[in-house]
């Protein structure tokens, strides 16, 4: 007996998420219209109106996405590593192999975040993602002893987000070697250990 393959076509709210994945990525929350995402994505404009509610909702929907799959990396990344210090630089490597990424185009949640309004779903969905990096970088600084977990927890991220933007900014990839460097002195520094390569 054949076996049977499924044919089922990716949902109306699927192709509207890779749509939007793919266009507001590549080129902008602001510059790509609604009806864009709904051609691109081979649905009729009811179905983002029902599935989302309008385009601040997908836009929402995408970051949300987004945060899942970033945060899949970088936890598996993490998962890898034995101690916090190196699960800590762990989230350098793997943020380090997306720079090498032909579509990279930095950092998707401070992009939308910079064209939202402050106090809408896709600002909210950006300080979500950076809220929860924080947090990670907070939590593996407290459990590699730095006298203060909190203030290692935000250099880390600002590290982070500055070598996303530098690695778009200068089209230099090596930067990832750049911020894996300081992010060992840095961590040296706050827990009192000798800084290793």
């Amino acid at each position: 007996m054949a076996s049977v393959q499924s044919t089922a076509k990716p949902s109306a709210r699927e192709r509207l998420l890779a749509a939007a994945n793919e266009l507001f990525y590549a080129e902008g929350v602001q510059s790509v219209g609604i009806d864009r995402v709904i051609e691109h994505a081979g649905v009729a404009k009811a179905s983002l109106y029902n599935t989302f509610g309008g385009k601040e909702q997908l836009v929402r929907a995408y970051l949300d996405h987004r945060h899942a799959a970033t945060a899949d990396r970088i936890m598996q990344a993490v998962a890898e590593r034995d101690t916090p210090r190196e699960q800590m630089l762990a989230v350098f490597e793997s943020q380090g192999r997306q720079f090498d990424r032909p579509d990279f185009r930095g950092c998707a949640f401070i992009r939308a975040g910079a064209e939202a309004s402050p106090d809408g779903l896709v600002h909210e969905a950006a300080d979500t993602f950076r809220g929860w990096m924080r947090e990670l970088f907070t939590r593996l600084a407290a459990e590699a002893g730095a006298a203060d977990p909190d203030a290692l927890g935000r250099q880390l991220q600002l590290l982070y987000d500055g070598a996303g933007i530098s690695a778009l900014m200068d089209h230099d990839s090596t930067v990832a070697a750049t911020s894996r460097a300081a992010a060992t002195v840095l961590i040296a520094a706050a827990t009192g250990a000798s800084v290793e390569a």
